[in-house]
């Protein structure tokens, strides 16, 4: 009989389970977004080639237990059919999370799964030297827990008042959780050091006084396991989708050329050097260099 080569199989989303020959697949799922047809193929995947259910990650994946060591490559092509394919493990790029952003909730200010979707076609399954995890979520509300994740990207909003269409009812003032907004007798004042870019503000407002535009603030070096550590932010408030890629794309090749192995992104950045890590953003943020 062959020996199984258990470190393959995990990392192609296979995961050993303490009984004899059975495997959890996780399955790949990019911003928490399943079609019908997906489910209606794991259901039955679950049904026919494990115990009858599947496991929602914390991560919002989906595992398939109990599956068989003999069946895998049957497994394998009853999800395809079903537009499924088996995720990673490992010391690579995992599921990129996201909760339902701009598309669907009134509190979103950037399309999140746009996001997800895209990090997942530039550094899904990615070889690192551990693991490392992305989590988009849409606005300051943080649902999706942005900095718990290796890179967060938390959605903002890029804001001018318009003072030609505001009518001075203090709304705006009412609803900011910050206190940045103060009315005074010409209109509004904005304290942009106490301002987090959540856009509450502009949707509140009923003449729409506001220039907004999306944003994006990123944390680097969140971890939520054996060690818990808050992402930081490290470089300035991001105003489009090219220069927030070219700063993930910084973050990826630093701990790419810097981490030991089975070192996490936190470690590293803790090891190296704060300062190097937002010098390398930062030549990124500015686009002088397209650090990959």
């Amino acid at each position: 009989m062959a020996e199984v080569d258990y470190a393959t199989l995990k990392k192609g989303g296979f995961m050993r389970q303490k009984q004899k020959n059975r495997f959890s697949l996780r399955l790949a799922v990019v911003g928490g977004a399943l079609t019908a047809e997906n489910l209606k193929k794991i259901a039955e995947v679950a049904e026919k080639y494990g115990d009858g259910h599947v496991h929602l990650t914390s991560r919002q994946g989906v595992e398939i237990p109990f599956i068989r060591l003999e069946q895998i490559d049957e497994v394998k092509e009853a999800l395809a059919e079903g537009g499924c394919q088996p995720g990673v493990c490992g010391p690579r790029v995992r599921t990129v999370t996201a909760c339902q952003g701009s598309e669907v909730c009134p509190s979103g200010n950037i399309d999140t799964y746009a996001i997800a979707k895209e990090l997942n076609d530039r550094y899904f399954g990615k070889e690192l030297p551990h693991k490392f995890k992305f989590g988009v979520t849409g606005c300051q509300n943080n649902c999706l827990k942005a900095e718990e994740n290796d890179v967060g990207i938390k959605g903002a909003m890029k804001i001018q008042w318009k003072q030609e269409d505001c009518i001075s009812c203090g709304l705006c003032a009412k609803v900011c959780r910050t206190d940045a907004i103060t009315s005074t007798d010409h209109g509004i004042d904005i304290d942009f050091e106490k301002c987090n870019y959540c856009g509450r503000c502009v949707k509140s407002c009923p003449t729409d006084a506001w220039d907004a535009s999306p944003a994006y603030l990123v944390s680097f070096g969140g971890t939520f396991g054996n060690g818990i550590f808050k992402g930081e932010e490290l470089v300035p408030l991001i105003t489009d989708q090219e220069q927030l890629f070219r700063v993930t794309d910084a973050a990826i090749g630093f701990f790419a050329k810097y981490a030991n192995a089975g070192e996490r992104f936190r470690g590293t950045i803790d090891r190296v050097g704060k300062e190097k890590l937002k010098e390398a953003l930062n030549r990124a943020y500015a686009g002088v260099e397209n650090q990959k």
